[in-house]
């Protein structure tokens, strides 16, 4: 499984996440949230990385023209809008994205199922609430495009490996403290994860 290390906030953690084997780090440009980095800092960071790893921005309630304006600003390679929106809204973007779906039913996992997607569960804010989705309303189902998030860490990732989901997406996780990563953490669920 590829692995997605959310909620970056600082040069440290992603260079960490990256040197542990992370496909993917996260960037929430989302201001009411406590990992909430802004696009000077996130573009700080993003410069002093290696190649080869996908820079991803979280959004959440903004326009398709300040999400394309900030990835290219700032030199994430990934939109994730993280809300509902109608599908002409990722023609718009005109920059790679991704769709989040914040999923309440087993249903809902199955919306943009010919697309990559990342399912979350739903909470009333946005991400990082550590919430764990129902695993079985994943059996049966084709997850090789589907990112899993919500309420994963070291102790339960590596049992989602049968169900042949594309990656996996993690934040609190792997915390220390709200916006920090415990580096134990991060290399332990990297490692369980992918190995």
């Amino acid at each position: 499984m590829r692995v997605k290390i959310c909620g970056i906030t600082n040069l440290e953690d992603a260079l960490i996440a990256i040197n542990a084997g992370t496909n993917a780090l996260g960037f929430v440009f989302y201001p009411d949230s406590p990992r909430y980095i802004t696009p000077a800092d996130a573009k700080k960071v993003i410069d002093k990385l290696p190649p080869f790893v996908e820079k991803v921005a979280l959004f959440v309630n903004e326009t398709p023209e300040f999400i394309r304006s900030l990835c290219l600003e700032t030199g994430c390679s990934l939109a994730q809008i993280h809300f509902d929106v109608e599908e002409d809204f990722f023609t718009q973007v005109n920059f790679p994205s991704l769709p989040v779906i914040r999923a309440q039913k087993r249903d809902d996992i199955l919306k943009y199922a010919d697309e990559y997607r990342l399912v979350d569960a739903y909470c009333e804010g946005f991400g990082g609430s550590g919430k764990r989705l129902n695993i079985e309303w994943f059996e049966g189902v084709d997850c090789s495009k589907i990112i899993l998030a919500g309420g994963l860490d070291a102790d339960n990732v590596a049992s989602l490996k049968s169900y042949g989901f594309y990656g996996v997406d993690v934040s609190s996780g792997v915390e220390a403290s709200k916006g920090k990563k415990d580096p134990q953490k991060v290399i332990s669920f990297i490692q369980r994860a992918k190995w």
